[in-house]
């Protein structure tokens, strides 16, 4: 099963890298979709991180091929998202399809941009409430929050509980089933 992982450069290395992981432990391809071809650098925070390659450019990348996407945080990242149209365009796909989503921290930035959060149930990094609200969507303050095939989570402590439900849910829809009694 391959999942894009759509990130440009400032994405949260820890929120790249764990779901990543959590992905491969379960047998499942990640891909890193940019908005550019080469490499992205990751920060921690505020700091420089990690140089990852790039596998694809989200205007090459096809959604068809990808059984769901996962959208990590970082101010930096979610903001030069959802200001990239052919990246907005690639999400909004992967809801007209009814694949799963999952986003953390800043990356529901995007998915209001891409006009998917009305009528949604959903989490993510505190200061994004009012946008989310203001987007149609009822923000809650939880771990992690599954609405039909929408993920989200908070932050980075959040980690574990976000990987387990992505695992979880890829893998419902994968078989066919959901988890979610709202899918």
């Amino acid at each position: 099963m391959k999942v894009a992982v759509l990130a440009t450069d400032g994405v949260e290395q820890v929120e790249l890298d764990r779901p990543w992981q959590a992905l491969e432990e379960a047998g499942a391809e990640p891909e890193l979709v940019s908005l550019a071809p080469g490499s992205i650098t990751a920060y921690d925070h505020i700091d420089k991180g990690d140089t990852k390659k790039v596998d694809t450019t989200v205007a090459d990348a096809d959604p068809d091929d990808y059984a769901g996407l996962v959208l990590p945080g970082g101010v930096i990242n979610g903001d030069f998202v959802r200001a990239d149209a052919d990246a907005v365009a690639f999400v909004k796909a992967f809801f007209e399809a009814g694949k799963p989503v999952a986003a953390i921290c800043h990356a529901p930035w995007v998915l209001v941009e891409a006009e998917v959060v009305t009528g949604r149930r959903m989490t993510s990094w505190p200061s994004l409430q009012t946008d989310l609200r203001n987007a149609g969507a009822t923000w809650v303050d939880e771990e992690v929050v599954v609405d039909g095939n929408l993920i989200t989570s908070r932050k980075p402590d959040d980690l574990d509980a976000f990987g387990a439900a992505i695992v979880e849910e890829f893998a419902a829809a994968r078989d066919g089933s959901s988890t979610d009694a709202t899918a």
